[in-house]
């Protein structure tokens, strides 16, 4: 497909029009690279379990909202001249905010199994799975001095927290230049705001100029860093019967069977 439509294009090439028909044919690319190549992996997010693209939305809205407030509020040191009204009072705030929001939605959202479990089709299946090791809960000892004042002794932390802490860290450093392309979009089409939602400071469409780059970032996180620590029984079995023939699960059954009489005769 990618092929014909590029031998048509050089086909239909015309004197005079190179300029033109060029630079068409490069809107058309950055088009599709920016909005339905992105898209694909905010999908594919999706098939790995919703958490895994409402929580990189959510801090991409959260950074962008507290970094508003906060330099409302205590912004006195402008942060960049492309958007004058952005501070680095508000991009500190938003940054521990952001970061602290990680750290906590991490924690109630991966309490769902239905916003953990993978999709594996159309079917309501995945409403109930093993979500893996990285959504159970492990148990870290408080201090001595802190159950003087509250009974818990330990804390229950999900290891998926920790890897939430490196979502939260981009969403941080990548939102506020969204924000930034967004302001030199509206000042080369000479828009004042997106949108009036919210009084001066551009509406819901201004919460939204960063989240494709945050879905791709999310997906190629999951896929280097989490995937590999979050295989669980139930997942490895449905690979192997989806993507295994029946002859190839007896031969799998097989070669598992002799090292497990190989590991019972070496422990006896």
């Amino acid at each position: 497909m990618v092929e014909r439509g590029f031998v048509w294009f050089i086909l239909t090439l015309k004197k005079k029009m190179y300029k033109y028909q060029f630079s068409q044919y490069a809107w058309t690319h950055m088009i599709l690279l920016t909005v339905f190549v992105q898209s694909s992996f905010t999908v594919a997010n999706i098939f790995e379990g919703i958490f895994w693209f409402l929580l990189p939305a959510s801090l991409i809205v959260i950074n962008d909202i507290a970094a508003y407030f906060f330099g409302f509020f205590f912004g006195r040191t402008p942060l960049i001249k492309l958007s004058p009204k952005k501070t680095w009072e508000g991009f500190i705030g938003a940054l521990g905010t952001t970061m602290f929001s990680a750290f906590v939605l991490a924690n109630l959202m991966g309490r769902f199994q239905w916003l953990t479990c993978p999709r594996k089709d159309l079917s309501t299946g995945w409403l109930h799975c093993d979500p893996g090791p990285m959504f159970k809960p492990e148990y870290y000892p408080l201090p001595g001095w802190v159950s003087h004042w509250f009974p818990w002794k330990e804390v229950p932390i999900l290891p998926v927290q920790w890897h939430a802490l490196a979502l939260g860290l981009f969403a941080s450093i990548i939102a506020p230049f969204g924000g930034f392309f967004a302001s030199g979009f509206k000042r080369a089409f000479k828009f004042k705001d997106f949108g009036d939602s919210i009084p001066g400071h551009g509406g819901i469409t201004d919460r939204m100029d960063c989240q494709m780059v945050m879905a791709v970032f999310a997906y190629i996180y999951h896929q280097s860093f989490v995937m590999p620590q979050s295989f669980s029984v139930e997942m490895i079995l449905d690979q192997i019967l989806r993507n295994l023939t029946f002859e190839e699960q007896q031969i799998l059954y097989g070669q598992l069977g002799k090292i497990f009489q190989d590991r019972q005769s070496m422990l006896a």
